[in-house]
């Protein structure tokens, strides 16, 4: 969502992921209409597609596999203007194949953070720290928060305490479901300790904030 705009940002693989695609809707009572074109943002075959809204910098930051660069993750800042988004060029901050990214938004930091599984490093859970700044985002150093396997990311932002959390399937215990918690400082991102949150095989993980009640939910499939 582009609140900046009051515009909703859909994007997608195109024809079986042969390549990426963004589009515009606006929302009216209880409809919504896409009065703009459909954008081509990779040319490629385009897997992984997630997106988030830098509210400092009034961005859309698109993060995907692609598939016709090596399986690299790579980002891409969108800017929406009336119906239509337009897109700066794309950046690769993991060379390496990338899967299950998810991007989230630290608003205290004004800082994109995309927690992601790098096959490149026997499929680590990884975190990198993006910067966005025009038409464009650059990365700190990546790190790793699970010496593991790690599937199923799914990464929020506690506006309250300031923090990420990510949880993700460990496949170094069992695909027992934890969580960590990470402190953006700079362009870099450093955690705590893993916590367990199921003993049982995990998948489908779904994590949110809450903030209202000043609360992680996270939401998954108990295999048992």
């Amino acid at each position: 969502y582009d609140s900046t705009n009051s515009k909703v940002v859909i994007a997608w693989g195109n024809s079986g992921g042969s390549n990426g695609r963004a589009v515009v809707g606006t929302v009216s009572g209880t409809s919504i209409g896409f009065n703009g074109s459909t954008v081509q943002f990779n040319a490629s075959t385009t897997t992984y597609i997630k997106a988030v809204y830098d509210s400092t910098n009034e961005k859309v930051v698109i993060t995907y596999r692609d598939d016709g660069n090596s399986d690299y993750g790579t980002a891409i800042v969108g800017t929406v203007s009336g119906d239509s988004i337009s897109f700066g060029s794309e950046v690769v901050f993991n060379s390496a194949n990338t899967y299950g990214g998810d991007p989230v938004y630290d608003s205290t930091n004004g800082k994109v953070v995309i927690a992601y599984t790098d096959a490149g490093n026997s499929s680590h859970g990884t975190a990198i720290v993006g910067t966005v700044s025009g038409t464009s985002i650059s990365f700190g150093t990546a790190v790793v928060f699970e010496s593991a396997s790690a599937n199923d990311i799914s990464a929020t932002y506690d506006s309250t305490n300031q923090k990420v959390v990510i949880a993700y399937q460990d496949d170094g215990d069992s695909d027992k479901g934890k969580a960590i918690v990470g402190t953006v400082s700079g362009t870099s991102i450093s955690f705590g300790s893993t916590v367990e949150f199921e003993s049982d095989i995990t998948s489908y993980i779904s994590a949110t904030y809450d903030s209202t009640n000043g609360k992680i939910v996270i939401a998954y499939r108990d295999e048992s």
